[in-house]
């Protein structure tokens, strides 16, 4: 995943650009920290996508096994 974008960021931080710049020039430990962040939040995301699919799929499985025994 690639770092996000720096509007994004200003909207959900509520931080202007301008700080932003400043955070990674002046204190680049927390701006990699947040960056981090959004990139784990976005590996949590796909995770629970394919823990989703995953249910539905095995619900699909027992309603077809439920069928076969009635």
């Amino acid at each position: 995943m690639t770092a996000p974008s720096f509007r994004k960021l200003e909207s959900d931080l509520e931080v202007n650009k301008t700080t932003l710049h400043n955070w990674k020039k002046n204190r680049p430990k927390l701006y990699e920290f947040i960056i981090e962040s959004y990139k784990d939040r976005e590996l949590l995301k796909k995770h629970l996508a394919f823990m989703i699919t995953q249910k539905q799929f095995i619900e699909n499985e027992i309603d077809l096994t439920k069928s076969r025994v009635s």
